[in-house]
């Protein structure tokens, strides 16, 4: 089983190590005790969390193989910022920031990542507040947060400076590209999810307000 989980796993993420596949079943194990107490993620998907959160966050790796500096905002259980927090390990010089405004959820991520800390920056605090404490990304990732009009509001300080957002979006989304065309104008690919049929990945460049 799990060398199908690890063949899996570089299926939808690229060629990841097998320390990096030991290090997310750690996490993975790890995500499932503390979802117990705290509400880290929809009770109906913890049977499935390899699959449905972090084969579906692990995927991002493969849009961004040479970035090393990855910014994820609304962090919650850790999908995709933890997931690619481990990932990034394989990558020399990499590093994450992870935004989470919940107190339990942040204290979650921090214990759960506390190994990584010279590569993992956990901030306890609204993204509104993060501005001016994290450097420059190259790529800013969001999940199940907000509707992208909202969500360019948000990331607009980084995309505008240069960095791309990779964005987990649902069947709806095409309404949210719409809407966010009235006030933004940007460069956007559409990918596929790996995992979900009916869910897709923006990749946006180049945002500017109309």
């Amino acid at each position: 089983m799990s060398d199908l989980r690890f063949e899996g796993l570089r299926a939808v993420a690229g060629p990841v190590s097998r320390e990096t596949f030991e290090r997310l079943a750690e996490y993975e194990a790890i995500f499932l005790k503390w979802a117990d107490r705290i509400n880290l993620a929809a009770p109906s998907t913890l049977s499935y969390v390899w699959k449905r959160h972090i084969l579906d966050s692990a995927q991002l790796a493969s849009l961004a193989p040479d970035a090393r500096a990855w910014l994820d905002l609304g962090s919650g259980g850790g999908f995709p910022g933890a997931v690619m927090a481990i990932i990034l390990q394989d990558r020399e010089g990499a590093r994450i920031d992870l935004v989470e405004s919940n107190r339990k959820k942040a204290a979650f991520l921090q214990t759960a990542l506390g190994r990584y800390r010279d590569t993992v920056r956990v901030h306890a605090r609204r993204i509104e507040d993060a501005y001016e404490l994290i450097r420059q990304p190259e790529i800013v990732t969001a999940r199940a947060l907000a509707p992208l009009s909202m969500l360019l509001n948000l990331t607009s300080p980084w995309l505008m400076a240069g960095a791309t957002g990779l964005f987990h979006k649902g069947r709806d989304y095409r309404g949210e590209v719409k809407e966010s065309r009235d006030a933004w104008n940007l460069d956007l690919v559409e990918h596929e999810s790996r995992i979900d049929p009916e869910s897709v990945i923006l990749e946006i460049r180049n945002l500017r307000p109309r």
